[in-house]
């Protein structure tokens, strides 16, 4: 082979190598740091605060989600979830309370403020285990009930054994399972 052959390859793999570097780099700081939670523009004309806030994008996470998926999802057997009427005859839940998982037991007091659930260190409910995303769920309460939203988390929220696709009404006392972690909302 010539020299300017071997430079060439030597220069390509040089170029590949930085390139791998690069997407390692940036993998971990998604990984660490989550994507921005950016605010969608109100459609066709209605306030932000008439509806609940759109899903926002949630980092993607490295792997095959199914396995893990199946591995901690609810059972099928499951009780229907309630209806809106339902959930709005009753009164309105103050606090939190983990029934299983790490940190069971604990409570947490709700104000008016919408409550994120995840990984993240900014999150108001932090749930480390590997089945939880970074910025998983959030819990928020509108017109005096309130709601779940799963923020497109790798390994889905369950609100009484069904997954969660849309802002979901919470009733008292059903289970919210995030990752290895099951809450309640209670008055």
């Amino acid at each position: 082979m010539s020299e300017l052959t071997l430079l060439i390859l030597r220069i390509g793999f040089l170029i590949l190598l930085w390139a791998f570097v690069f997407a390692i780099v940036y993998a971990l700081r998604s990984d660490l740091f989550g994507q921005k939670v950016r605010r969608l523009p109100a459609q066709n004309g209605a306030s932000a605060a008439s509806a609940p806030p759109a899903p926002a994008p949630a980092p993607a996470a490295a792997g095959s989600a199914t396995a893990r998926t199946e591995a901690i999802a609810p059972p099928a057997a499951a009780a229907p979830a309630p209806t809106a009427q339902q959930v709005a005859d009753e009164p309105v839940a103050r606090r939190l309370v983990i029934t299983s998982g790490a940190k069971e037991g604990m409570e947490l007091e709700l104000g008016e403020d919408q409550l994120t659930i995840g990984r993240s260190a900014d999150s108001g409910l932090v749930i480390r285990d590997d089945y939880t995303s970074t910025h998983h769920a959030r819990l928020m309460l509108w017109s005096d009930q309130w709601m779940i939203q799963d923020l497109d988390s790798t390994n889905g929220t369950f609100l009484n054994g069904k997954r969660v696709s849309i802002p979901t009404p919470v009733p008292l006392n059903t289970p919210v399972s995030i990752g290895t972690t099951t809450f309640e909302l209670r008055r």
